[in-house]
């Protein structure tokens, strides 16, 4: 059973949103939160494995309460759900620490789906839609093969698992990296697992950004 946390200002939205995770047996709503500062409260007494995070509230916003959420230490997981289609509230999201990003109005499988992934500790965001947010938003990092050679979390990996790094941060799904390898799609997830586990990256997106910001991957024209 995974549980959730649903943050959302609006009450008729956090009732839409428990009405049909209450309609499917693997979720629990284990509590609501109306603001970003009830929501750090409410995930450190409930600690839900999932919280469903809206984006723009009065007071401590979405992003700051993921930030704080994560930043003191607990095993949730963000997924960040919002009616704005607005490149800065996703990049903003995944860098505070968030899983996913999501629209609200989001078809209830493709939420469903969505926590699930996040819950099982995956990302949701499509790797066309991290390629075109990091495009924007990391334009003026540094890039360069030897800028990315003296990061220290780039030293531990071996060169295959810096390939398969590689080929994340340009947004190619394991599939995909498995035929750009000519390995199996097993072995590129071992691969993933491996990647994460040494650059300290909480989930895919987070290696993702890693791989913008140490240079190892260039901004998209």
């Amino acid at each position: 059973m995974t549980t959730v946390l649903i943050v959302d200002d609006q009450p008729l939205q956090r009732f839409g949103f428990r009405m049909l995770l209450d309609s499917t047996e693997e979720f629990t709503v284990v509590g609501e939160a109306e603001n970003g500062a009830a929501a750090v409260r409410r995930a450190a007494e409930l600690t839900p494995d999932v919280v469903l995070m809206d984006v723009r509230m009065p007071g401590v916003d979405g992003i700051e309460a993921t930030r704080r959420i994560l930043a003191a230490g607990g095993r949730s997981r963000i997924l960040v759900l919002t009616t704005f289609d607005l490149d800065e509230y996703a990049y903003a999201a995944l860098r505070a620490g968030a899983s996913g990003f999501l629209l609200k109005d989001a078809r209830p499988d493709e939420l469903l789906s969505g926590i699930r992934a996040v819950a099982a500790g995956d990302a949701v965001v499509a790797p066309g839609l991290t390629r075109r947010l990091l495009s924007t938003f990391t334009r003026g990092l540094p890039t360069g093969a030897d800028q990315a050679a003296g990061d220290p979390r780039l030293r531990e990996l071996t060169e295959r698992e810096r390939e398969v790094l590689l080929d994340m941060g340009t947004g190619l799904t394991n599939g995909e990296i498995a035929q750009h390898l000519h390995l199996s799609e097993s072995t590129i997830k071992t691969h993933v697992g491996r990647v994460l586990a040494k650059i300290g990256a909480r989930d895919r997106v987070h290696a993702v950004i890693i791989a913008y910001e140490v240079g190892l991957v260039g901004p998209y024209a």
